[in-house]
């Protein structure tokens, strides 16, 4: 619907303002909301309430006015950093015809805001742009509606200003898409969720997909995959430590040796939007109004109760919710096993309904709040979906000599062959070393920029693309724009489990670009690489070009694949 700001009060969960389309995000919303509707009579499964949480959407045409308006030229902007060009944003102005709407908008809403990007672009199949462009919530506390128009009116052109930030001309150029051609849309949604003291936050965030990569047990591929933490679900995009599970087998145990192994992979941080002391002004920041609490924390909130589990030392097992003063380990089991919601069992559902109406698989964003007191009501909000692009195509792997194989793996992420690669680039497993991962990913950036777009095979430790540096390589895309398959190993101090929910995930499977998970260290052969004539050999990463060309064969039914001369 139209907005109407005589009208904000009605139940509704869309309303567009401004000309032009509303991005991909928002439409895809727009696309499920009549479905989720029929499939939830009464708004509600199994009686947790489940929504889309209210939005307004910015369309397209405000973006081009805003742009228009101020006389931005990204030919005259894109030599200046993030942050100069961020500034040049925040200084424009709004069209006249958004300020009375979103100032009447801010007037009713007093709750946390999600401000979002919502470009054409985004959630495409083949050329995802997940994470690409910004998001910022703001508390939207200030005690004076202009005080909290503000600060929406900064958000809003943060995310604008993302549009032309190096990360997307760097995305847009590697996809072959002219940025002057983007248009962005902005979301503007209420944050599910609860206070806490003065933190507001979901008790869950969950990133679920329809096609599990790497399915362990009894489930299938087909059975999907879910990606559980506690806080705003940054820590999941961003790659960093969440619970995973199957959402139709929840009591599968995972895959560690020791409860000593479990909590060192399992969450011990969480994001929320500071409700407090305001932080520093920094309106060019995605997380100004974002502050990092622990499970300590948590507990001191009143938020852990029903979502985490107790270590017994003295038996050296686990006991469901908080009991004893064991540590605290974030499984999830209040909510997977003992029923405290119909977790499970929704995910399965919207799955399931999101497939349908997209005719694919797809991949879903969702928040829970729960009240551990019960003097709050549960809800459920679903906040995103994308369709994902699964390749099933199979390519033959018999016939290889295996004094012929670089990479082998089991667990890969692609399907099909890939042909004329000679390059390799790879971090060096004997200088390797988690605290240095900053400073891998800039010696990696500086190869790339070298190569100048020659495509190569890329081999490094723990989850690419990862925001936390002591879990992976926190690479972002254009520092690795011509890896065209890519290798994440296990060494003893860098070993975390898969991770299939993060934005830069995403995108390289939407892209094609094949992944391989080796966890057996004979699985890459070290001594072939070592052997090949180094193009560079710097501190940690080495460059080295291979005598014969590389072939990358994937059976995308099974999984299988190896990276062969």
């Amino acid at each position: 619907m139209r907005f109407d700001r005589n009208k904000l009060a009605a139940d509704s969960s869309f309303a567009f303002l401004g000309s032009g389309e509303p991005g991909g995000k928002a439409a895809g919303l727009a696309f499920l909301q009549e479905s989720l509707g029929g499939r939830f009579p009464g708004g509600s499964f199994r009686g947790l309430p489940v929504d889309i949480p209210r939005m307004t959407v910015l369309l397209t045409g405000a973006f081009e006015e805003f742009i228009a308006g101020n006389r931005l030229r990204l030919e005259e902007l894109s030599e200046l950093s993030d942050e100069q060009i961020a500034r040049h944003f925040q200084k424009a102005d709004l069209p006249v015809f958004l300020v009375g709407d979103l100032l009447a908008l801010v007037s009713q809403a007093r709750g946390p805001l999600a401000v979002r990007s919502s470009s054409l672009l985004e959630d495409a199949l083949y050329e995802p742009f997940a994470g690409v462009y910004s998001t910022k919530m703001v508390p939207n506390n200030q005690p004076d509606a202009e005080g909290r128009f503000r600060k929406l009116v900064e958000a809003i052109k943060l995310v604008y200003a993302s549009t032309w930030f190096r990360r997307s001309r760097d995305y847009c150029r590697a996809t072959g898409h002219a940025l002057e051609q983007e248009r962005m849309g902005v979301i503007i949604q209420e944050l599910v969720g609860h206070r806490f003291h003065d933190r507001f936050y979901p008790s869950v965030s969950g990133v679920a997909r329809s096609y599990n990569y790497y399915p362990l047990g009894a489930c299938r591929r087909e059975d999907g995959v879910a990606h559980l933490a506690l806080g705003l679900g940054k820590t999941i995009v961003d790659g960093g430590l969440s619970w995973f599970c199957c959402p139709a087998y929840p009591r599968t145990p995972p895959p560690y040796n020791s409860l000593r192994d479990l909590a060192k992979n399992t969450q011990t941080r969480y994001w929320a939007v500071n409700l407090g002391q305001p932080a520093e002004y920094d309106p060019t920041k995605e997380n100004e109004y974002l502050v990092h609490g622990d499970l300590a924390e948590a507990e001191a909130e009143g938020s852990l109760g029903a979502l985490c589990s107790t270590w017994d030392p003295a038996s050296d097992r686990l006991v469901m919710g908080l009991s004893g003063e064991g540590p605290r380990i974030l499984d999830f089991s209040p909510l997977l096993q003992g029923g405290v919601a119909p977790l499970p069992e929704l995910i399965v559902e919207l799955l399931a309904l999101a497939g349908e109406r997209a005719q694919g698989e797809v991949e879903i964003e969702f928040a829970l709040a729960l009240d551990p007191q019960g003097n709050r009501p549960a809800r459920f909000g679903f906040l995103q979906v994308r369709p994902m692009a699964v390749r099933r195509r199979a390519a033959s792997l018999e016939g290889i000599p295996p004094e012929r194989i670089l990479v082998h793996s089991e667990q890969v992420v692609g399907g099909g062959g890939i042909a004329g690669i000679r390059h390799v680039v790879y971090v060096k497993p004997g200088t390797f070393a988690a605290a240095a991962t900053a400073t891998i990913a800039g010696e990696l950036a500086g190869v790339n920029a070298r190569l100048g777009g020659t495509p190569y095979v890329l081999i490094g430790f723990g989850r690419w693309g990862s925001a936390d540096p002591w879990l992976g390589i926190p690479v972002i895309w254009s520092q690795i724009s011509g890896a065209r398959a890519i290798v994440e190993g296990t060494l003893p101090q860098m070993s975390p489990e898969p991770s299939q929910g993060s934005h830069f995930f995403h995108n390289l499977s939407g892209l094609g670009i094949p992944y391989f998970t080796v966890s057996d260290p004979r699985g890459i052969a070290w001594s072939q690489l070592e052997r090949m004539p180094a193009v560079e050999d710097l501190t940690y990463v080495r460059h080295v070009e291979s005598p014969a060309e590389l072939r990358v064969l994937v059976d995308g039914s099974t999984g299988q694949g190896v990276i062969a001369r």
